[in-house]
């Protein structure tokens, strides 16, 4: 960390796209000398507080001016003026929406809803696969006052069952093939038995009301005249582990959200006649915000597909022409190496963003090198809405997740003294703005260990470059990033200590080239009872979802490392590797 003299100092960084404000109080903007170049200010006085410096980051695109809508006023109005342009297509059936079909058919699901006795604030959840179902839903709600909640389709019956009572949901909507966990997880809750209200099916299934049979509405309920408060009333209720611990409710408002929408926009790279592929899913945010309605609020046409297989996915890019391609570093990874691609045209693409866990840049280069286009990366998370940087405009900053996004700022603090800190000085990212999330649901601590006097503590590590780019290098959060996917260790730690052979665990991300983190485990056996690696790896199989499989293996110890106040020492363990 950089250290301070006995006066008042000055620093000019060249070359550089931030601004900063500095002050021993509150911020404020000092303006800058030159273009290219940040002045840096501090005092040097000492302080009783753990930071002598104010150092906030702000973007170098100018703050525009927020609207204060709701979703249903901010969105609604663009479907009518795209008209005819097509909006959605469903590249596992070829269904198609163009914008004022799917304006049609949201008011018709929010009218269905309505009849059915849905009212704002009420939580529907939906537990899918991406298909344009799912894109319709996620507008039918958000315009309609009903909050949505979404979950992972590959969860298990007891995972599904904890969010849907922690969610408070009173609806799910289900594929068709994902009914029976529904099922099951009802069978086994008796509380789920008496607060669900409906099970709505995409697809058809004897006593079960069908998604399709909700389209057949004629509109007239939909509740177009409900008052929102923008930056009070929820749209969505996506789940994450946050810094650590159990996956928890994120509590996005409206405000949120169309201000994260229109922050993005000076940095966009979508066009109205650009074709988008959403493979991503949209229980994530990057699917139902980054991509689903970043795409819709510029009249871009949206190819949704479900899942990810080499050939679907290259020859969707190719029958679509697609020109942006949202994705996380596993796909980059795959175009970058796998010999399958160059029996594809591809060469549609025109811009490639990768985010949800960072990208190195050797990749980044091998990347270009054989698509002859650079790679560029976002940076954010579920709590942000979900965009902090974007590295979108030209001149790109390989390695880098880009400068802040507008009407944000951002300051770096050293994580052991809470001190702020320069250009080059790493530390934990906290970020400021209307993007940052109301709070978790029925979690105050959390929420307040997370937000701390409207910064948002990302837990991510890193710094920012002379330039004014971020660079994540690391994370606090005890959170595992497998192909994008959130895995908490205290979630796979809590189900392993469920298992009779198992006395204490602790799970620890292992990386890896293609996943970014896979999970290991590290137990203490019971001694009264025998168990193997195996027998722990199939327990989990049976027990987790997919991504929260220990890949990384299972090692048994006399002892789990811990603190004197029992918390899991991680780094021990990760040096252990």
């Amino acid at each position: 960390m950089m250290s301070l003299g006995k006066s008042v100092r000055r620093l000019s960084v060249l070359g550089t796209y931030s601004r900063l404000y500095m002050s021993t109080g509150s911020p404020r903007r000092r303006a800058c000398p030159a273009v290219g170049s940040i002045t840096l200010q501090w005092c040097t006085r000492k302080f009783s507080s753990s930071s002598a410096r104010n150092i906030i980051f702000t973007s170098p695109i100018p703050d525009i001016q927020i609207k204060e809508e709701s979703l249903s006023e901010y969105l609604l109005p663009k479907f009518e003026h795209f008209g005819n342009r097509t909006a959605l297509v469903d590249a596992n059936n070829g269904k198609t929406y163009t914008y004022l079909e799917m304006r049609d058919a949201v008011i018709k699901l929010g009218s269905a809803l309505h009849r059915l006795g849905y009212r704002k604030g009420d939580v529907l959840c939906m537990c899918s696969t991406n298909n344009t179902e799912y894109a319709l839903l996620i507008l039918a709600c958000v315009t309609s006052g009903i909050i949505l909640t979404t979950t992972n389709p590959a969860y298990t019956s007891g995972e599904l069952a904890r969010h849907l009572n922690h969610s408070g949901t009173s609806g799910v909507v289900v594929f068709k093939s994902l009914l029976p966990t529904v099922q099951e997880a009802i069978e086994s809750d008796i509380k789920l038995k008496t607060t669900l209200k409906h099970i709505i099916v995409v697809g058809e299934m004897d006593g079960y009301r069908s998604f399709s049979n909700l389209l057949n509405d004629d509109g007239t309920c939909f509740p177009d005249n409900i008052t929102f408060n923008p930056k009070d009333d929820v749209a969505l209720l996506p789940y994450s582990s946050g810094t650590t611990g159990l996956p928890k409710g994120v509590m996005l408002t409206h405000r949120n959200i169309v201000s994260n929408l229109q922050q993005t926009r000076p940095q966009h790279i979508i066009k109205a006649d650009d074709t988008i592929l959403c493979l991503l899913p949209m229980f994530h945010g990057y699917g139902m915000i980054m991509i689903l309605q970043n795409t819709l609020q510029d009249g871009g046409k949206l190819v949704i597909l479900s899942q990810f297989e080499p050939v679907c996915f290259l020859k969707s890019i190719q029958q679509h022409r697609v020109t942006v391609l949202y994705m996380v570093p596993p796909m980059a990874l795959f175009l970058a190496r796998h010999p399958i691609v160059d029996t594809y045209d591809i060469s549609s693409i025109r811009s490639h963003l990768s985010a949800a866990a960072p990208l190195g840049e050797s990749l980044s280069r091998e990347y270009e090198a054989r698509l002859r286009y650079p790679v560029v990366q976002g940076y954010g998370m579920t709590e942000l809405s979900p965009v902090a940087t974007l590295d979108t405009l030209p001149p790109h900053h390989i390695g880098t997740v880009g400068p802040l996004i507008p009407n944000s700022s951002a300051k770096i603090v050293c994580s052991e003294t809470g001190a702020d800190l320069g250009p080059g000085e790493t530390g934990e990212l906290c970020i400021r703005g209307p993007h940052v999330m109301k709070g978790y649901l029925n979690n105050e601590a959390a929420t307040n260990d997370m937000i701390k006097d409207g910064w948002l503590y990302t837990g991510d590590v890193g710094h920012v470059r002379d330039d004014g780019c971020f660079v994540i290098t690391d994370r606090l959060k005890e959170l595992i990033k497998y192909k994008g996917f959130q895995v908490a260790p205290a979630e796979l730690e809590d189900l392993l200590l469920r298992h009779p052979g198992v006395q204490d665990a602790a799970v620890i991300g292992m990386p890896d080239e293609r996943a970014g983190e896979i999970p290991r485990a590290y137990i203490v056996p019971n001694p009264n009872k025998k168990v193997t690696s195996e027998e722990i790896s199939k327990f989990v199989e049976e027990n987790a979802a997919s991504h929260k499989q220990l890949r990384g293996g299972v090692e048994f110890l006399d002892e789990i490392p811990k603190s004197p106040s029992g918390k899991i020492l991680r780094r021990i363990l990760r040096n252990m590797c």
